[in-house]
């Protein structure tokens, strides 16, 4: 298998059809594919919805977790389960095609060291207010991580299995994009970005960017994650030094 791609669902059920014909279409055009949808501990009607569209699906599952213990959670039981060289995750509202997957595929067979390549997206057409919020985010991320971050919640993210291999204590909420990011910096593989099409969401409402005062919460805890994880880099830095 050359691509595992995660798709972490959590009460996404009037999303689902829509998202598994994108899935299937994707599945269709890269034999070579697979795609791990991952019920997040859904409350809604989406297990009856992932049973229905499931069927007669190929390279199209999903992995159920009890109990949502967040975004991160849901990936990493997702990729846990992944057979492909390339592994990665994108969003389940369709505000990122997962389509996008088989463009930044395209980079790692275009790269001659693709071993070393860490690939994510960069989003256009966002509201203005969402794109100010991103900016400040990755001019802190970029002055305490001492590396360029940018864009970090973009998706989707795609990378190798022995990179994912690697992780440890990843955290199990949102800041794991930012962790993959940082850890690839870290470890000093290629960053490569392409523009992928934010587009609006259809179904449902965010389960964190509702308000700025759930902007402020997300901060707090990114800038909490963010001091445990430069502290971690420095101190694996100054062991295999």
């Amino acid at each position: 298998m050359r691509l595992s791609l995660v798709i972490p669902c959590y009460n996404e059920a009037r999303s689902l059809p829509q998202l598994m014909a994108r899935c299937a279409e994707l599945v269709s055009a890269s034999p070579d594919c697979e795609i791990v949808l991952v019920d997040n501990g859904s409350t809604d009607d989406s297990p009856a919805v992932f049973a229905t569209e499931l069927a007669g699906k190929e390279r199209i599952r999903c992995v159920r977790v009890p109990v949502n213990q967040g975004y991160g959670h849901g990936i990493l039981e997702g990729l846990r389960s992944c057979e492909g060289d390339i592994l990665g995750w994108t969003h389940a509202d369709l505000q990122t095609d997962p389509m996008d997957a088989l463009r930044a595929l395209a980079l790692f067979t275009d790269d001659p060291y693709p071993a070393h390549l860490f690939v994510k997206g960069a989003r256009y057409g966002r509201p203005f207010a969402d794109v100010v919020f991103t900016f400040g985010m990755s001019v802190f991320e970029t002055f305490w991580m001492r590396q360029p971050l940018r864009d970090i919640n973009a998706q989707p993210t795609l990378f190798p299995r022995a990179f994912f291999e690697r992780w440890h204590d990843a955290p199990k909420d949102f800041a794991l994009d930012l962790f993959a990011y940082a850890e690839a910096k870290a470890a000093g593989m290629r960053v490569r970005r392409f523009p992928v099409l934010f587009a609006p969401r259809q179904h449902g409402v965010s389960h964190w960017n509702v308000n700025w005062s759930a902007k402020i919460k997300f901060i707090r805890r990114t800038l909490d994650f963010s001091i445990r994880l430069r502290r971690d880099i420095a101190a694996r830095k100054r062991s295999a030094s």
